[in-house]
């Protein structure tokens, strides 16, 4: 029931074949997250950094055991760094449930302190009976709850997609190849389906369908990709998709990043298109959440905002989207939700999943969200205030930001 990828387009596969829905928050994902493992037949396929179980999380470890209990082949991976090791009672719980789990790269005696275990498993897909699929930045984290933090006052502004259409094949396949190189099996045939599974998987992509193209409300399909970060064959297509679009942009760009340290090529592509009267907008965090990522940013807005980029500052809450938006009233309109940040970690380490939209209307409406935020939620930065910020912070941010850099050397890479 997969279709063939109908063209090669910017170094990734398009299709034309897509049903989108655009998705805000935990609030708006994990309803419709758990609607479709409710309603899963065949196998679940879960990918994510973050699995808490405070507040609204634990609602989405209960579909997942749902599911599990009528014999849905139910398939969970949690990061070693992210999650960790899952809470007693929660693992006894899932497991007694029939859900398969592993934690990716379980970090050991010595932790982090190994450059190895710096690759970490940042995606976060739901694969449901290989017809629908999850992608974005959300965790299974609670809006209004934070690990370190707490209770929030404002829910965490970020963003996934729920989609069909030739993209989720692909997304499904990498998970599962994922899966069994865990568990150290090679031959690709022993990862295939029973034809039984197949038969359920396509007893059940009708309505999977039919649901997302009644939440279109008739709108024609749409032209999507699924683009993928690893440290194997995809090493920078997330990064490349950026460059890329914001050399061809000719009206705007707006991105959301939570933590925002791109490389020279990306930072001068910025500059570029805001000196070729492009207007560069980006909406980026404003409270302080880790020491490496808040201060290591800051040295790099100097030369962004002397170039005429406007930078607003997300102020309510923790800000942790994912999400650009290009030309969405232009004749070629771009737009990305997925789970990769500008930084080297997301683009030089981690394994990440974006989806890619050419269509207007998906466009436009992430384009209305982000603006909103902006001038609701965002402090524009003065450029004055910034060159003439305390000596302490800009000690802070250059240390930050040399940590970075030899962090990066260690590993091998340049930025």
């Amino acid at each position: 029931m997969r279709k063939k990828p109908s063209a090669t387009v910017r170094g990734f596969e398009f299709a034309d074949d897509h049903r989108l829905r655009l998705l805000q928050g935990a609030e708006e994902l994990f309803p419709a997250l758990i609607e479709a493992m409710d309603a899963a037949l065949s196998d679940i396929q879960f990918e994510t950094y973050i699995f808490d179980f405070t507040g609204a999380g634990a609602a989405v470890a209960e579909a997942l055991m749902r599911a599990a209990g009528r014999g849905v082949r139910t398939q969970l991976v949690v990061d070693g760094v992210g999650t960790g090791t899952l809470p007693s009672a929660w693992a006894e719980r899932l497991q007694a449930a029939g859900v398969q789990y592993r934690v990716y790269s379980p970090l050991g005696p010595f932790g982090l302190l190994l450059p190895h275990r710096w690759r970490r498993l940042h995606r976060k897909l739901c694969v449901v009976d290989g017809c629908t699929v999850f992608c974005g930045g959300i965790n299974v984290l609670d809006d209004f709850h934070d690990p370190n933090y707490g209770t929030l006052d404002a829910p965490r502004f970020d963003f996934a997609v729920q989609a069909t259409g030739t993209l989720v094949g692909l997304a499904s396949d990498t998970m599962d190849q994922l899966w069994w190189r865990m568990q150290a099996v090679r031959d690709a045939r022993q990862r295939r389906l029973p034809e039984a599974l197949q038969a359920l998987r396509a007893a059940s992509a009708a309505k999977h369908a039919a649901k997302l193209a009644e939440a279109a409300d008739g709108a024609p399909p749409m032209r999507a990709a699924l683009v993928l970060r690893d440290n194997v064959r995809n090493r920078s297509r997330i990064e490349q998709s950026y460059r890329r679009a914001i050399g061809a942009a000719r009206h705007e760009v707006i991105i959301a990043n939570a933590y925002f340290m791109p490389g020279g090529k990306l930072r001068r592509a910025l500059v570029m298109a805001a000196r070729r009267g492009v207007r560069v907008r980006l909406l980026l965090q404003g409270r302080y959440e880790y020491f490496m990522q808040y201060h290591a940013a800051r040295p790099v807005y100097g030369a962004l905002l002397e170039a005429g980029v406007e930078i607003y500052e997300y102020a309510p809450s923790f800000l942790h989207a994912k999400v650009a938006v290009i030309d969405a009233n232009g004749d070629r309109p771009w737009a990305t939700v997925g789970s990769s940040n500008l930084d080297p970690l997301s683009l030089l380490l981690a394994r990440e999943a974006n989806v890619v939209v050419e269509d207007a209307a998906f466009a436009i409406d992430l384009r209305q969200r982000l603006v909103h935020a902006m001038q609701h939620a965002g402090r524009r930065m003065d450029p004055a205030r910034y060159a003439g910020r305390p000596l302490r912070q800009r000690v802070l941010d250059r240390v930050a930001f040399g940590l970075m850099r030899l962090a990066l050397w260690i590993t091998g890479n340049r930025y």
